[in-house]
């Protein structure tokens, strides 16, 4: 085999795109615009070098002169630098328990777009093409702003394979291919299209926000699911279908679950389990309706809340104590009823987890609360261009 020579022109590519990212990831990282001198000092590299990568983030939309700005030295300000907040942009899409939401994220991690509508028709093909308008007016309300969207992320409640929602029960959904379908609804806007679990954009979008480096993020809703962060990294399993905590068993002789189990914790603490049938008052989504009830003191909601946290007790217990997480973060429609729900997780967790007596856990409302999913699903591409500028350089756009 012939040794590779310092000029080869794939390594020197190689050396090129690692040297970019470098100094995209120094101008990402800093708190003030900062200016070229600043940038050669921090990475090492000669002023012509930073000279030429600062042109191309600037002509690829990724970086922006913000004007003068003093560095501390002798003679005139500098030109300072900072993330460009109207080039590439991440579109979310989400199907919560009372309708769709649709959110637009910049380089920066800004919401610059978030709307959502009432829906509650579940069918497949009625929900895609919803969403398919409500991106559009986003993706309009970005080019409006200047930005571009790269790329739509949708939300669902359930394991996905490549496109492919493999089941979602809450919705009644089996091996639909939602990507397909929600392309179709985008032809016109020339993006990109991803599916991913919601639990999982969830606590991306929760990574952006002021969180420890490991965490449980546990989303309520349509279903239950969970994100895992360990080390600052979403941890999505073998297949990526990892984190379906509302179909972990509470009780193996409990009540049938429409996955085709029994004793679920999706039985006893989704929304849907917590109302029980109850018919709810005009003009309130199901969460506001819970606290509306439990705020006034009625016996069956306050019951019915108690009996969901035990369950989400008993079953994040099992998870903790497997993954040694000292931070739950409860999402979703979870995040608005966390009043009623953390004393009774926290009394399962203090007697369930072993390492509860000398380590101390932590289950608090998630930031983000119901906007994290269709956040998160905004930032999917974001952290994809700011971990890879280059690829988005090449793409031309």
């Amino acid at each position: 085999m012939n040794a590779v020579r310092s000029n080869d022109p794939a390594r020197q590519e190689r050396l090129r795109a690692l040297n970019l990212e470098l100094v995209f990831r120094h101008v990402l990282a800093a708190e003030a615009p900062v200016s070229r001198t600043e940038l050669a000092a921090a990475t090492g590299l000669t002023r012509p070098t930073i000279t030429r990568i600062v042109e191309e983030l600037i002509a690829g939309r990724l970086v922006t002169e913000t004007g003068a700005t003093p560095d501390g030295r002798a003679g005139r300000p500098r030109m300072g630098l900072t993330v460009c907040r109207s080039g590439p942009a991440g579109l979310g899409l989400d199907i919560r328990t009372d309708g769709l939401a649709a959110c637009v994220v910049d380089l920066s991690g800004t919401v610059r777009h978030l709307a959502f509508a009432p829906f509650t028709d579940t069918e497949a093909p009625a929900v895609l093409e919803h969403l398919g308008r409500m991106a559009t007016e986003a993706a309009d309300a970005a080019a409006a702003e200047g930005l571009t969207v790269v790329t739509a992320t949708l939300a669902v409640p359930g394991p996905t394979d490549d496109g492919i929602v493999r089941t979602a029960p809450s919705l009644g959904w089996r091996d639909v291919n939602a990507g397909a379908l929600l392309a179709e609804h985008l032809r016109h806007l020339d993006v990109h299209t991803d599916v991913d679990n919601e639990a999982n954009l969830a606590a991306r979008g929760e990574l952006h926000r002021d969180t420890p480096d490991h965490f449980l993020y546990v989303s309520g809703g349509l279903d239950i699911g969970a994100g895992i962060i360990l080390d600052r990294r979403l941890m999505r399993g073998s297949h990526g279908w990892g984190g379906e905590l509302g179909h972990l068993t509470v009780d193996p002789d409990g009540k049938p679950c429409r996955c085709g189990s029994r004793g679920c914790l999706q039985t006893y603490a989704s929304l849907a389990a917590i109302l029980h049938g109850e018919t709810l008052p005009d003009g309130l989504t199901a969460d506001a309706a819970l606290l509306t009830w439990a705020d006034a003191g009625r016996p069956e909601t306050i019951a019915a809340l108690d009996t969901a946290a035990t369950a989400l007790g008993v079953a994040i217990a099992n998870v903790l104590n497997l993954l040694d997480i000292d931070t739950v973060l409860l999402g979703g429609s979870f995040a608005l009823l966390s009043s009623w729900l953390i004393a009774g997780v926290e009394a399962e967790l203090a007697q369930r987890v072993l390492s509860a007596r000398w380590a101390p856990i932590t289950v608090r409302p998630a930031t983000l609360g119901p906007d994290a999913a269709a956040i998160g699903a905004a930032m999917a591409v974001i952290d994809r261009i700011r971990r890879d500028p280059t690829e988005w350089l090449a793409s031309g756009r």
